[in-house]
């Protein structure tokens, strides 16, 4: 790996600022880099032009002048736009680049991504995250990387950032793998929060009391600490959508089909999510399955 390029005064490009993105760009510039960014919708991007961060009008203007490009986009489609489109990055950037796609997206498209970079001497990182709208503003994501571990070595000081747990999983495709793995366990215990709150609401808890109780036990997680007190408020903005979370959760469906597995649990969630986007909660934070479940037990 002795072309990638020198550390010094690394040249930085953000294409995605959404509800992570815009917090996580800002990290980089804070610390003193020069970004260059793109979003389709140039208005979201304004607050990291106000930090310093240079407009861009393409993916392709964008990589010709940064050594280091982050992707944070929404969907495998517009992964492979981004990437592999006539323009895109893997076209257009300079020889010796390094890119990192933080997008939740499909494993076989990060090796497609990786093996077309190699051949135009550009390396590659699929370098998914798990924290939300929280971990991105409070620098705390977990960040899953795989790629070729020299690649990972030199980007991880940039990693480091922008979150708090940065573990490099194994070469190409195996970032999103293990997100994959996030994302199953939180499709478990988002089912499990929603219901303890119906339950203990049904029950005639004070459901604040009954959660300070649960969380210090066995049940703690992320999700009751982070996502049960916005539902108490009905509070379900997104820290990450609906949407997404569908995406992510047909992606490990697809893939444990693609592995001869069955994953029972995973699909009756991503039903159930199916139903929250049905009432018109496809734009609302994971935290608005619990309307649906409000809306199946009638209350």
């Amino acid at each position: 790996m002795n072309n990638l390029l020198p550390k010094d005064n690394l040249q930085i490009g953000w294409i995605g600022t959404g509800v992570m993105g815009h917090s996580m760009l800002g990290h980089l510039l804070e610390k003193g880099y020069r970004g260059f960014v793109f979003t389709r919708t140039r208005e979201k991007a304004l607050p990291s032009i106000e930090k310093g961060a240079i407009w861009c009008d393409s993916p392709g203007e964008l990589a010709r002048q940064a050594d280091v490009v982050f992707t944070m986009v929404g969907f495998p489609a517009d992964v492979r736009e981004v990437y592999l489109a006539p323009e895109g990055l893997v076209e257009t950037a300079k020889p010796g680049s390094v890119l990192v796609d933080m997008t939740t997206t499909s494993p076989s498209l990060a090796v497609e991504i990786c093996e077309k970079a190699r051949g135009r001497n550009l390396h590659v990182l699929d370098a998914p995250v798990s924290g939300g709208d929280i971990g991105a503003r409070n620098a705390t994501l977990s960040i899953m990387a795989g790629g070729e571990k020299p690649v990972y070595d030199f980007i991880e000081p940039l990693f480091h950032i922008l979150g708090k747990k940065i573990v490099y999983q194994g070469p190409a495709g195996s970032g999103q793998h293990a997100k994959m793995c996030n994302q199953i366990v939180i499709a478990g215990t988002m089912i499990g929060m929603c219901e303890s709150l119906i339950y203990g609401h049904k029950a005639g808890l004070n459901l604040e009391t009954m959660l300070s109780s649960i969380s210090g036990g066995a049940a703690a997680c992320w999700s009751l600490d982070n996502l049960a007190p916005r539902i108490l408020r009905r509070d379900f903005e997104p820290g990450f959508f609906v949407r997404h979370f569908i995406k992510d959760m047909g992606i490990a469906l697809e893939e444990a089909r693609r592995m001869e597995l069955s994953l029972p649990g995973l699909a009756l969630v991503q039903q159930l999510y199916q139903s929250v986007a049905a009432l018109g909660y496809a734009e609302k934070g994971t935290q608005a399955l619990v309307l649906a479940l409000e809306n199946m037990a009638k209350i």
